[in-house]
């Protein structure tokens, strides 16, 4: 399948609080996950499907971040940074990275699609085919969506037969007939939405200016993804991630053959109490980046 031409962000601006205190001195998208640091895995989703130009916004601990990965020479490949010096939210984090690649990149690619992920979202979703879909749907708005037993806990969206938006967050058509799903935290914008953003400011997108959208008709896209997908928001987040992915030094046998057996053991720093007081969570985080990097 050819791959339609799309410009990368990926949000990675937060504090990440419910990871505290782990957090307060190494930004979120630098936690480690099956060896590598946790943003690592969106770039390396990005250039696997042949998007190696991305734009990243940075906000806390955003020296460390930019320390680690450079200008993604390492990672073959270009990485520049939208700086927040207040955090700006989901939507003006969009915009303002748009906005920087306006300024930095080629004029023919303003025009293009934006495919934007969560920096502390894992999957293995397959973005050509997302891409193509977006663009033979015609919505101004993709959302890969998920079926979870906690997704109404997460905010449902209700998808019809041929993978239309039909209701937002428990809003729109009834739900009756409609298949129910939670948000993947991977979407892709057509440019046409930037310019129905707030000009300036912090705002969401699924909290604010999506649902106005879909409230004034905007066509909103459901890509379905039953594969691989872990978020990273608590402790327990990040145990059930590790436990999912291979090892570094695992093979693609052994990982078919693990899973015929069972889960392994989790590695040590994974073998915390189920609810970690803040001094073993600090202690760990200590043992875990000395013995990481």
């Amino acid at each position: 399948m050819s791959r339609p031409p799309a410009r990368a962000i990926i949000l990675a601006a937060g504090r990440g609080s419910r990871l505290r205190p782990l957090t307060d001195t190494v930004p979120k998208p630098l936690v480690p996950a099956g060896g590598k640091p946790l943003i690592e895995h969106g770039l390396a989703l990005l250039k696997a499907h042949g998007i190696k130009d991305v734009v990243i916004n940075v906000h806390h601990l955003r020296e460390k971040i930019l320390s680690e990965l450079g200008d993604g020479a390492r990672l073959g490949m270009n990485l520049q940074y939208s700086v927040e010096e207040e955090l700006l939210d989901s939507g003006g984090g969009i915009r303002q990275a748009a906005q920087f690649m306006d300024r930095h990149g080629k004029p023919s690619e303003e025009n293009t699609p934006l495919l934007v992920l969560n920096a502390d979202v894992v999957t293995d979703v397959s973005l050509t085919r997302l891409l193509a879909e977006h663009q033979r749907s015609n919505a101004s708005i993709s959302l890969v969506l998920r079926e979870d037993p906690q997704a109404a806990a997460y905010g449902l969206f209700g998808t019809d037969a041929q993978g239309r938006i039909r209701r937002f967050l428990g809003k729109g058509a009834p739900a009756a007939g409609l298949r129910e799903y939670m948000f993947a935290s991977v979407q892709v914008l057509k440019p046409e939405i930037l310019r129905k953003m707030p000009l300036e400011g912090a705002f969401s997108t699924m909290r604010g200016l999506y649902p106005q959208l879909f409230a004034a008709g905007e066509p909103f896209q459901g890509f379905i993804h039953r594969g691989r997908w872990y978020t990273s928001d608590t402790p327990a987040d990040l145990q059930a991630l590790e436990a999912g992915l291979p090892a570094p030094w695992e093979s693609p046998s052994s990982r078919k053959a693990r899973r015929r057996i069972g889960p392994r053991t989790p590695r040590l720093p994974w073998c915390l109490p189920a609810e970690p007081s803040p001094a073993a969570l600090s202690n760990w985080g200590v043992w875990w980046l000395w013995t990481t990097f």
